[in-house]
């Protein structure tokens, strides 16, 4: 079938087609020009978020946040732009998706957003460390620093929510409490580290945030956003305790015109 490329209302920065996949793990078979710390053979771990090495956030301990190319979104691969390396068999280009683009048995990846791991590493367990469990375990770890004793909610209990649980209890939480419509993802969760459960289909008049309350008299120490919904951003915030609470957000609303500004700002 021809391909063709297409422009949808949010502006020229959606492109179609494209190659879907983010989070992967693979082994270099070539590499490119001025290419340097990667030979053939290395098992890799693509990762969309860049890291160049070389600028004042990437070598901080207080960031990951890559100065050099904290404003392109949108190129297909980091130091050529918007030039594709993917082609349809018109030569027509294909697009990137999150500069990784790991559903297909070949990809083309700038090295600022890889990985090398040793190769004694399984890699069925090595491709979760990509993006899922690396982000969960990451937000309870280091950025919101759960303390022993403390109080948590987690809202959404995908891959990333029962990553941060599990973060959260090995950091020693007190009480973990899960919030998820999907009743059967409470004894899932137990195994992780889960508490207490909340299914918010079954709260009926009351809000989520006023049920958290009452479960930790006044409010959890952090609460995580692991849901991509702008209410659940909203409830997890006033779900936290005032004054001495944090929101940890890592679900940010598809249809937010905010998530760009969200995203520079840290939230």
């Amino acid at each position: 079938m021809q391909s063709s490329s297409m422009n949808l209302d949010r502006g020229a920065n959606v492109r179609f087609p494209r190659i879907l996949g983010h989070e992967s793990i693979g082994v270099v078979e070539s590499i490119g020009e001025h290419v340097d710390g990667f030979k053939q053979g290395d098992v890799v771990l693509p990762v969309f978020h860049p890291h160049c090495e070389e600028c004042r956030d990437c070598k901080s301990s207080k960031s990951n946040w890559c100065t050099r190319f904290a404003e392109d979104y949108f190129s297909n691969t980091r130091r050529y732009g918007m030039a594709s390396r993917f082609k349809d068999f018109l030569g027509e280009d294909i697009h990137h998706f999150l500069f990784v683009s790991s559903f297909s048995e070949y990809t083309v990846i700038d090295i600022a957003h890889l990985v090398k791991i040793s190769r004694e590493v399984s890699v069925d367990k090595a491709t979760l460390l990509s993006c899922g469990v690396s982000t969960g375990i990451g937000a309870a770890w280091k950025v919101a620093n759960v303390e022993e004793g403390s109080t948590i909610a987690v809202f959404g209990l995908g891959a990333v929510g029962l990553a941060v649980v599990e973060g959260a209890r090995l950091r020693g939480a007190a009480k973990i409490i899960g919030v998820d419509i999907n009743p059967d993802k409470f004894e899932i969760g137990k195994k992780f580290g889960i508490t207490e459960f909340v299914n918010p289909s079954m709260c009926g008049e009351k809000k989520i945030s006023e049920v958290v309350k009452e479960m930790t008299e006044g409010g959890v120490d952090y609460s995580f956003v692991c849901v991509g919904l702008n209410s659940s951003i909203s409830e997890a915030f006033t779900s936290t305790r005032t004054g001495t609470g944090k929101t940890v957000v890592m679900g940010i609303d598809k249809y937010s015109d905010s998530c760009g500004s969200l995203f520079k700002k840290g939230a």
